[in-house]
């Protein structure tokens, strides 16, 4: 039961810290949408780069864009904090029915890679260059997010005994 209520409190874990950012966005929306507005903008990358042809300079897209990351952030937060409380109203029922009881938790940790990987590294630090800028680089946070949810989602997905 312990491995079982351990796996719980990490994917609670992962929901409080997917709220606390998507918090953290709605509250403080002008500092975060900077953030947003000039990765997309590409105006601090190196001088000499030649890929600004890819920069998105519309304040719309710029707001679109802001808005489905605070999206995913929500839902990432409101899928894990879901699945928690099924997990935890499975701790002490069969395997079978604990695994079931994860579904929410993975489709959330997975919403949570999705956001932090494809959105932050893979979009915004590759295809926006984000790793070029001294300033708005958020690749490394991202990073440290996409391991520790995959971390958290390779725990879950292992197989429980009864």
């Amino acid at each position: 039961m312990i491995v079982r209520a351990s796996k719980t409190i990490m994917v609670a874990a992962i929901a409080f810290f997917a709220t606390l950012v998507a918090f953290g966005n709605i509250t403080d929306y002008g500092t975060n949408f900077a953030f947003v507005n000039h990765v997309l903008d590409m105006d601090t990358l190196f001088p000499d780069t030649t890929i600004r042809y890819r920069a998105v300079t519309s304040p719309f897209l710029h707001q679109a864009a802001y808005a489905l990351i605070i999206g995913a952030e929500a839902a990432t937060a409101l899928l894990c904090w879901i699945g928690a409380f099924r997990m935890g109203s499975a701790i002490r029922r069969d395997a079978a029915a604990f695994r079931s009881s994860k579904a929410f938790a993975i489709a959330g940790l997975t919403l949570g890679f999705l956001v932090w990987q494809v959105g932050f590294m893979s979009i915004g630090g590759e295809w926006f260059g984000m790793w070029m800028s001294q300033q708005w680089n958020g690749a490394p946070s991202a990073f440290r997010f996409v391991v520790t949810i995959l971390a958290v989602l390779i725990y879950v997905v292992l197989p429980d005994e009864d």
